[in-house]
């Protein structure tokens, strides 16, 4: 059985944990739903990107970018305390638009499906 690397478990560990730090405060704080979808770690665990996606539009996004950015240095020394590590990662928050592509992708092919169906009633 392979052995996860460290960096793995710190990786998957904080995710989970920022999950639970932030769930309730970016809820008090914006206006939008902020979903924490990643972490990636740097071989050398001195950097961490946090992935985050907001469903809303620009404003919401920009204000959710600047809300994350105020509070990185709370949620860094946060994470530290239950991470239980020696050195904790600079960790940065950077937008994930992977589930807004996604919501796009399904819209097409909706699309499509609808002019099929368009399509057969006619021939019909």
């Amino acid at each position: 059985m392979k052995q996860f690397k460290r960096s793995e478990r710190i990786r998957s560990q904080m995710l989970r944990d920022i999950q639970l730090l932030l769930e309730h405060d970016t809820a008090a704080h914006l206006d939008s739903l902020v979903t924490f979808t990643d972490v990636e770690i740097t071989k050398d665990l001195r950097f961490a990107k946090i992935f985050y996606s907001v469903l809303g539009d620009e404003k919401s996004k920009s204000k959710t970018s600047a809300y994350l950015d105020k509070i990185r240095n709370r949620v860094q020394a946060q994470l530290g305390r239950l991470l239980n590590i020696k050195y904790m990662p600079e960790i940065s928050f950077q937008f994930d638009p992977s589930i807004e592509h996604g919501m796009k992708i399904e819209k097409l092919f909706d699309e499509i499906a609808d002019k099929r169906n368009d399509k057969d009633e006619e021939n019909t």
